[in-house]
């Protein structure tokens, strides 16, 4: 009685999946907490390869009856990155370096932005946001990721660090 309710859950989640086309064969997706690229939609199963390679399968219920998160359904995805500068660092400086850094890397679809977004005990925290077509989203991340170490570096400013003074009250 159990196993038949199972199945016949995952198959009408099934249908309404073929029906409805949340995400198709190629996307790149987190569905019923498994991230990874859809290799096949069944009517029982969601077969799924994730990014260390493992071949997955997720009943079509659990797929379903959950969020689903498509990657891959828009052309563009935003790529988000946080850059932590050291007390003391110009921050238009920063911001304009690093605009003209990541104005170098291809793949870029619109001008990026620059905002302080947060003060931490290191110093103001940077938050780089471009977009790019989804295609190439990872490619993007990495380079904007050595984008923000190599300018910092070649700019000369100090390693962000927390700073703690210690002071005896006798």
């Amino acid at each position: 009685g159990m196993a038949w309710s199972g199945l016949l859950a995952n198959f009408a989640a099934g249908v309404f999946m073929i029906v409805l086309r949340p995400f198709k064969v190629g996307d790149y997706v987190i569905v019923g907490g498994i991230e990874g690229t859809v290799l096949e939609v069944g009517l029982f199963v969601t077969a799924i390869n994730t990014p260390d390679n493992v071949r997955t399968f997720v009943g079509n219920n659990a797929v379903f009856g959950g969020t689903i998160k498509n990657f891959s359904a828009n052309p563009f995805r935003r790529v988000e990155g946080a850059a932590q500068l050291a007390h003391g660092v110009d921050t238009e400086d920063a911001k304009a370096r690093l605009l003209a850094a990541l104005a170098e890397i291809p793949n870029i679809a619109q001008a990026p932005e620059i905002y302080i977004n947060t003060f931490t005990l290191a110093g103001p925290v940077l938050t780089v946001r471009s977009f790019c077509h989804t295609a190439h989203y990872w490619d993007v991340f990495f380079a904007q990721n050595k984008a923000i170490a190599t300018t910092f570096g070649a700019a000369g400013y100090p390693v962000p660090e927390q700073r703690l003074t210690i002071k005896n009250a006798a």
